[in-house]
């Protein structure tokens, strides 16, 4: 486990990144398959009825597996979509059955922007968050576009929001000692890594 404490932001995600960059074809391919198997059968999934996902790039932990079920499950499945350069905002669409994708201004894939699909965040259900680090605290280090803490600012306003639960999926190697969190950093209600679940 790395001490976040002794290094700055971006020193640690250059870190963290290159340790999930790290790992090989095979240990990512199991790791897929170890997430879905942790999440697959969890209560927080099983009830969940619009559950927003991601795809992975740069290493991120992949969770297709775990969309292929929501969708054979007939849950609505949603992508972050970015609104085009030079704003910054991130909506959640719902992804329909072998969509055509197309690459964003980062190369991440994601469905054409149609608002009639959009939903606000606080009317999912779930969302499974991307990241680059996190603690045992429900702190989470991104890769610091700001794109999520942007689109889930309101939760700040007040304590008791219900929905949705951010839930972050990441590899074990990604986990720190505890993240000094800025006063916009949303933070986590669990993560659920290849190993094991966080609450």
């Amino acid at each position: 486990m790395i001490e976040a404490g002794t290094l700055s932001r971006p020193a640690l995600r250059r870190q963290l990144r290159q340790a999930r960059r790290a790992l090989s074809p095979a240990q990512q391919k199991q790791a897929a398959r170890n997430l879905y198997r942790q999440l697959a059968q969890h209560p927080l999934f099983r009830r969940a009825r619009h559950i927003a996902l991601y795809l992975p790039n740069d290493g991120e932990i992949d969770p297709r597996l775990v969309l292929q079920a929501a969708q054979r499950r007939g849950k609505a499945v949603y992508l972050p979509v970015l609104s085009a350069w030079p704003r910054t905002h991130m909506r959640f669409q719902r992804l329909r059955q072998h969509e055509q994708l197309i690459a964003n201004r980062f190369r991440i894939a994601e469905p054409k922007a149609c608002q009639a699909r959009q939903r606000k965040p606080w009317a999912l259900d779930l969302i499974v968050l991307p990241l680059v680090g996190f603690d045992e605290y429900g702190g989470r280090l991104g890769m610091g576009g700001g794109f999520y803490d942007r689109s889930l600012a309101y939760r700040q306003l007040r304590k008791n929001w219900q929905n949705p639960t951010l839930l972050g999926a990441a590899h074990e190697c990604q986990k720190v000692d505890r993240l000094a969190l800025a006063s916009w950093d949303v933070r986590l209600e669990a993560v659920v890594t290849d190993k094991r679940w966080y609450d």
